[in-house]
């Protein structure tokens, strides 16, 4: 058999299903997130009503079992990155606030034990937006999701919680946290906490993007939890938790790029200089056409990714591959955006300024967004 026959198959046709929630979800991203997203970036503050109205569309009901209250439809990898993708052309921060709970549930769908499906889902299911979110990330430049240094150790009645965790979506607010610690001799665990906890503070923080998701470092100091709070059976597969995460943020990358391509492109064509659009230029029409190449090639690499998880075939070295494409190009498309036009591009009157710094996050977050 050759190397071709070998490589895993993966399939990219969306369903009719798929179509339909997506032209609804670029409806309510160009119409209504876009208009929202400049004044929620200046204030740092989310809209009033938006998670709301977001809530509306039953996002965190849909993979959840009708038994607890659900739509049924399973859990669906690639489901998740289009509506991330398409949620993020409107606007990245008010996207990722959206599906932050959606993420919580996937992980508690995928690694948490019935009990706790039985317990913690129900609650997403009554159409109001639940404030949850998972933290793994810690302030230190050196981080890797292998060496976490927040830790819990085991007591007769359950955990103690001691640690930082930084750049928290939705940590302000959060009422459900997912907090990934090193159990110690016994490796990464996920620990369910509920409020605020007796030895748990949270500080916002500020960013130069992502400003209205109210992203929040955490400190646990000596934060007693239960034993039934602890993920599923404690066997916690953080690789699997952070692929899965990886492959969220990559959709979210995408839709982002695909905004500053769909403006650039327009704006090129209307900007006029030396009496002909600017587009007409060899080395602007090139510059566009690098863009479009290189979201495509995001766009592919993380529906692949997707669709080899909803498989449940080995994902982890496309996701991988994914992010590492998704944080260069990103960037890359970010920094051509505003270089496309000019002195607007530095101008907070174009939204191009807006989307470059919330593209610079996707090379840092990891364990959020899920899918």
């Amino acid at each position: 058999m050759s190397k071709a026959q070998q490589a895993p198959m993966f399939d990219l046709t969306l369903s009719e299903e798929q179509l339909m929630f997506r032209d609804t979800l670029q409806r309510l991203a160009d119409n209504d997130m876009r208009a929202l997203a400049k004044s929620a970036d200046v204030s740092g503050e989310s809209p009033v009503g938006f998670y709301a109205q977001a809530a509306e569309l039953g996002l965190t009901m849909l993979p959840i079992p009708e038994a607890l209250g659900g739509s049924g439809m399973g859990r669906s990898p690639v489901s998740n990155a289009l509506i991330m993708e398409d949620l993020a052309r409107g606007d990245m921060s008010l996207a990722l606030g959206a599906v932050m709970p959606q993420a919580f549930v996937n992980t508690l769908l995928d690694q948490g034990s019935d009990a706790q499906r039985e317990q913690y889902l129900p609650k997403f299911c009554e159409g109001v937006f639940v404030p949850a979110t998972t933290a793994l990330l810690e302030p230190r430049a050196t981080f890797d999701p292998e060496q976490l240094a927040c830790t819990a150790r085991r007591t007769e009645s359950g955990y103690v919680l001691n640690g930082k965790k930084c750049m928290v979506p939705l940590g302000l607010d959060a009422e459900l946290l997912l907090v990934i610690a090193s159990v110690e001799g016994e490796g990464a665990a996920a620990f369910i906490v509920e409020g605020t906890p007796e030895g748990m503070t949270r500080a916002a923080e500020t960013h130069m993007g992502l400003r209205s998701l109210r992203l929040a470092s955490l400190e646990f100091t000596d934060v007693t939890l239960p034993a039934e709070s602890i993920l599923g059976a404690g066997e916690f597969d953080l690789q699997r938790f952070v692929d899965l995460s990886r492959i969220g943020i990559c959709a979210l990358a995408v839709g982002v790029g695909q905004s500053v391509l769909d403006y650039t492109k327009v704006y090129v064509n209307e900007r006029e200089a030396f009496g002909e659009p600017i587009s007409n230029r060899q080395s602007v029409a090139f510059k566009v056409a690098d863009m479009a190449i290189e979201l495509e090639a995001m766009r592919l690499m993380t529906w692949r990714a997707a669709s080899l998880a909803e498989q449940g075939k080995a994902f982890h070295e496309q996701a991988y591959l994914a992010k590492v494409a998704c944080g260069r190009y990103a960037m890359q498309i970010g920094t051509d955006g505003v270089q496309l036009l000019g002195g607007h591009g530095y101008c907070r009157e174009h939204p191009v300024e807006m989307w470059y710094r919330n593209m610079r996050s996707i090379a840092l977050l990891d364990g959020v967004a899920s899918v």
